[in-house]
């Protein structure tokens, strides 16, 4: 490697923008009551979206990009349904809602204790990427088809900075998990298309491990 593209991946990390990370063993992860889990035939699931699509008009679904350190690698957080399905944190947006609200709503429901109507104050960052959904099918595109005028859902990501020590509870049918980016990359058979191609959505970003 010579001396221009060194001084050029420098140049290249100076101006990456800067994320932290804190170690696992910061946080306390714990469980509360099951939450009901639609387990429906693909069909069903269109017809739902179609009958929800006329009432409504697009659907819009907010996501969460949560990370955490372990081994000295960066982790993201997913939650596992039914010990197959790997998803972000997030959900669907009610109507008029808007996208910070609806995402902190969701991760106070999924990841925790709601006291009084109040869970964590989440510090919900910028959006790190959009996917639309043309049709009812389940295929997904990072970019809008300039032949679509009517999409039927818009799919968002957002980056969730948490800070030094947080409390995580989630609900006991749902896991938890901690899985390192390396093993989620274009791995789209186990952790499907929006998953495996968050680790592109961060490369520019400089991650940082927070030590103590």
């Amino acid at each position: 490697m010579d001396g221009e593209t060194v001084s050029a991946m420098d140049n290249n990390q100076n101006q990456s923008q800067v994320l932290n990370i804190y170690p696992l063993s910061n946080y306390y992860f714990g469980s509360k009551d099951a939450v009901p889990l639609k387990d429906e035939p693909e069909a069903d699931r269109v017809l739902r979206m179609k009958s929800n699509y006329a009432a409504y008009g697009l659907r819009t679904s907010v996501q969460a990009v949560i990370l955490v350190e372990l081994f000295k690698h960066p982790h993201i957080l997913l939650l596992q349904v039914r010990n197959s399905i790997y998803k972000l944190p997030g959900g669907r947006l009610r109507l008029g809602e808007s996208d910070i609200d609806g995402l902190k709503r969701k991760l106070n429901s999924k990841l925790s204790v709601k006291e009084d109507g109040f869970g964590s104050d989440w510090e919900v960052g910028e959006c790190l990427g959009m996917l639309w959904r043309p049709d009812f099918e389940t295929l997904l595109y990072p970019y809008l088809p300039p032949n679509v005028k009517r999409p039927k859902e818009c799919i968002k990501l957002f980056l969730v900075n948490l800070p030094e020590t947080q409390r995580f509870i989630a609900p006991r049918n749902l896991k938890l998990l901690a899985v390192p980016l390396c093993q989620i990359h274009e791995n789209k058979k186990t952790y499907g298309p929006i998953i495996s191609g968050v680790p592109q959505l961060l490369s520019r970003f400089s991650i940082n491990v927070m030590e103590f």
